[in-house]
């Protein structure tokens, strides 16, 4: 039997329509439930092409035992972020300030007035590399509500408090000034990976507004330094897995600090801000390889994220069907020496194994296609390029 979900247009909401947990959307009518029940709100926020959402989904919000216990101790409501951008930021701020990190699907636990007072993003269905189980999330969480409620409501005051004060912060009316400016790029400095590009270390997610501010600042005051991070990070970004070598565009993240194994997911916004990156670096340096990547990402954006009614999708789903028909992570993008084969002929398919690093053993499972550190210039580059239209006719 369909939820109320069922009654909603949002497509991630409407995956959730026939799940056995009781959803609600956001609404006042389900917090007003909560008060009623004197239960705690489980939200739990996603998007429609999130990979993980899917796992959480299938794993715990379709198993009868965990949405049983899930509907008798909370009000479960399900956001969809692209359709509530403002829920989604102020308790992934939340999440962020408590955690040290975020993403999707996230799961917060609220009291009846929507305070916030438990964080988390995917919970696994058993105990897995230090993280508790979701059914014993749910547990600990109906244990503190039922027997320390005083502490939960101190908890929940503290953080909403500490929101506030953030806005605050964040509301400030001045520009930043040289010593602003200084503070970020010493910040950067520190970060900066300088064997494989990008800041910090894996996940890494494409930096796009950061790559913007170093070529802004070295337009205005010539700071090699900021130039050479930008650009030894686009030239990593544009050979490695995260950049679809035969189709165009970036993934929404390299789950390695190398830029190898992608989270297949591609997201507008991120094709978006790249593209413009690129073209302002090939505008910045004359990179023959920087307009390249710039107009093939334009390309993937109208080619495979146009609608029929003439606006954009804001993404392409991380999972795909493989030849058995299943959905399956990155399936569409992965390759074997074997299918290489099967598209290319033996000659240049041993040619296109080599320069991409698709081996047996694979980069992903069964395989990637990605650039070499060394690849995408002169004659070498030039073969494996006009090869393509004859993978991204037959992939898998």
């Amino acid at each position: 039997m369909a939820n109320r979900l069922a009654q909603t247009t949002s497509p991630y909401l409407l995956q959730h329509a026939d799940n056995p947990v009781d959803w609600w959307p956001w609404s006042p009518e389900a917090f007003e439930e909560a008060r009623k029940r004197d239960v705690p709100v489980l939200l739990s926020v996603g998007y429609a092409s999130c990979h993980w959402c899917h796992v959480m989904a299938h794993e715990s919000f379709e198993d009868e035992t965990v949405a049983g216990y899930l509907n008798a101790h909370f009000v479960p409501v399900k956001v969809d972020r692209e359709e509530r951008p403002d829920v989604d930021a102020v308790y992934m701020e939340a999440v962020q300030a408590a955690t040290g990190h975020g993403g999707w699907p996230m799961t917060v636990f609220l009291t009846p007035d929507a305070e916030p007072f438990y964080f988390g993003t995917y919970f696994p269905p058993e105990p897995r590399h230090g993280s508790p189980s979701f059914q014993q999330v749910l547990e600990g969480v109906t244990a503190a509500w039922t027997d320390r409620r005083d502490e939960v409501a101190e908890v929940a005051g503290r953080i909403v408090a500490d929101l506030a004060g953030r806005s605050l912060v964040h509301g400030g009316d001045g520009v930043p000034g040289e010593s602003e400016v200084a503070q970020a790029l010493l910040g950067l400095t520190r970060e900066y990976d300088e064997q494989h590009g990008g800041f910090g270390g894996a996940p890494k997610f494409p930096p796009a507004m950061v790559v913007e501010f170093l070529l802004r600042h070295y337009a205005r005051t010539g700071a090699e330094g900021a130039l050479q991070m930008a650009a030894d990070t686009c030239t990593a970004m544009a050979r490695g897995g995260i950049y679809d070598q035969l189709g165009g565009g970036f993934a929404r993240y390299s789950v390695d600090r190398e830029w190898i194994v992608p989270h297949f997911e591609k997201m507008l916004y991120d094709n978006a801000l790249l593209c413009r990156v690129y073209a302002h670096l090939w505008r910045t340096t004359g990179s023959d390889e920087a307009r390249r990547i710039a107009l093939e990402t334009a390309d993937f954006m109208v080619r495979e994220l146009r609608t029929a009614e003439g606006g954009f999708a804001s993404a392409l789903d991380a999972d795909s069907e493989d030849a058995d028909g299943k959905h399956v992570e990155g399936a569409y993008y992965v390759w074997t020496p074997e299918q290489l084969r099967d598209v290319l002929g033996e000659d240049d398919a041993a040619f296109a194994a080599a320069y991409f690093g698709v081996t047996e053993d694979g980069t992903f499972e069964e395989g990637a296609v990605r650039a070499p550190a060394a690849g995408g210039r002169g004659a070498r580059g030039r073969r494996p390029r006009r090869r393509r239209t004859g993978p991204a006719a037959g992939r898998p």
